[in-house]
């Protein structure tokens, strides 16, 4: 499977960002999804990961609270909405699929799309 994450950007803290991932090549419902960063000078780390059907969730306590993550399956979507930006949430963003169950594990995950900057200024 193909994916594609877009919707990063340069934000202030406090702002809210949406982040996008658009899958393609494979049927989406059979793949639990999840997102990861990178910040500079730091190893990939997990942010959130979310179920084939959407109603089961899982997020790094950092984020707890401040992200969602979501999906449409009819769009072959999934979403990463932040609210409370910090500058600490700098980072690339990437996307990942796996087939297995919802995992905080990068290397579980079976494909990784290429990554969104998110830049937010104290």
């Amino acid at each position: 499977v193909q994916l594609q994450a877009s919707g990063g950007g340069l934000v202030q803290a406090g702002d809210s960002l949406r982040l996008s991932c658009a899958a393609s090549g494979r049927t989406f419902s059979n793949y639990v999804m999840g997102w990861f960063r990178q910040a500079p000078g730091k190893e990939r780390e997990f942010v959130a990961a979310i179920n084939r059907g959407g109603g089961n969730t899982n997020y790094a306590d950092s984020v707890e609270g401040r992200f969602t993550i979501s999906r449409d399956n009819a769009k072959n979507t999934v979403y990463l909405q932040m609210n409370g930006l910090k500058p600490e949430d700098t980072a690339v963003y990437y996307c990942a699929a796996d087939r297995g169950s919802i995992s905080t594990m990068i290397h579980r995950y079976d494909y990784r799309g290429q990554g969104t900057q998110v830049t937010v200024s104290s």
